[in-house]
């Protein structure tokens, strides 16, 4: 949450959004000589939606506060792959698989991993609701299955793909399993996903309705400069992974990287406060609003324009995958967590990401 929720608002906050629209509108199109001012103004953009977003959510509390940022980043982020896809629809069929599989590979152990370990370095052991986990958890492990698994298996038709059919079944129930999580997150269940005790949000008192609409103008104008500026600055990334001979799966991860990228330094703010419920909810419900919702839209997509789309992983992504799921199961069913478990996230995701650019 905002430290200070009743403070001025800080000039870094809105300054940063604006000047990445000022830059955006004045060198859209622009050479290569832009990437480096876009790229620092990326950056700061980004902590400043996630202040807004923390202005945000204490005001509406938990956990609805998390739900806002990993909905409204994974809204923008559909806008970014499908523009991607249309613009280049052989190159990019692979595109959505390798950011789904890259940004469930990053949340699940790179992120909560660091949240951990950074978490049980400053507070020793952690606690959390496993039962929110628990929830977070099934619902991936089905989803990341049916996307990233099953279209190996399949036999009516050849190669990772699916058919017609298929898309729209993995579409709709991609859809429909995350619209009955939210309902349960939000209303039926609520308390699964709220701390354990009242010492994680025992903060100052919320923020003021003028204040909270203030935040969320600024908030949507921070995400979607943000993927603005990565859109703008995927060109010149591509053209440098080309340059270094990295795969084209690295570019799924470029583009997942720059998308989890205010729900990331949220969490890790939250895990060093002591908030690891909230860091949680911020990073598991990231990878799941990314499923549940980028899914559903790429599916339609390459249904309506018969665009190719590859979802199924090769052998050794489905092996990392499968290793993902079972550590996380086991480190967040009990509830308490110490640096152990954040460096055993830690390796194997960086097992992933050094097979990546070295298959």
């Amino acid at each position: 949450m905002a430290s200070s929720p009743h403070a001025p608002l800080p000039a870094w906050s809105w300054a940063f959004p604006l000047a990445a629209i000022g830059l955006l509108a004045a060198f859209f199109g622009a050479g290569g000589w832009v990437a480096l001012p876009m790229a620092l103004v990326l950056g700061g953009t980004v902590f400043a939606a996630v202040h807004h977003a923390e202005v945000v959510a204490a005001r509406v509390g938990e956990p609805f506060g998390t739900l806002i940022l990993a909905i409204a980043v994974t809204v923008i982020e559909v806008a970014l792959i499908v523009s991607l896809m249309i613009s280049d629809p052989i190159d990019q069929a692979a595109l959505a698989r390798d950011t789904l599989f890259a940004a469930v590979m990053i949340v699940l152990n790179l992120l909560v991993g660091l949240c951990l370990l950074l978490g049980g370095a400053r507070h020793h052991e952690q606690g959390f609701q496993a039962r929110s986990a628990s929830a977070f958890l099934s619902v991936i492990v089905v989803l990341a299955t049916l996307v990233l698994v099953v279209p190996n298996t399949t036999i009516s038709a050849e190669g990772p793909v699916l058919t017609g059919p298929q898309m729209a079944f993995v579409g709709l129930a991609a859809f429909g399993l995350y619209t009955v999580f939210v309902f349960v997150q939000t209303l039926r269940h609520r308390d699964y996903f709220l701390p354990e005790d009242d010492s994680e949000g025992a903060h100052a008192a919320p923020p003021s309705l003028r204040d909270t609409w203030i935040a969320l103008a600024f908030l949507c104008a921070s995400l979607v400069a943000v993927v603005l500026l990565a859109k703008s600055l995927t060109p010149a990334v591509t053209a440098g992974l080309d340059a270094a001979g990295a795969p084209a799966a690295a570019v799924g991860v470029v583009i997942a990287c720059l998308i989890l990228m205010p729900e990331s330094v949220a969490a890790i703010r939250a895990a060093r406060a002591n908030r690891l419920q909230t860091a949680l909810n911020l990073a598991l419900g990231s990878v799941l609003a990314c499923i549940g919702l980028t899914v559903p839209c790429v599916v339609a997509l390459a249904l309506v324009l018969d665009q190719p789309l590859v979802l199924g992983l090769a052998p050794s992504g489905m092996v990392l995958l499968a290793a993902t799921f079972m550590v996380s199961i086991l480190t967040l069913g009990a509830g308490r967590t110490t640096v152990l478990q954040g460096a055993v996230h830690l390796t194997l995701g960086l097992a992933w990401l050094f097979l990546v650019f070295v298959p």
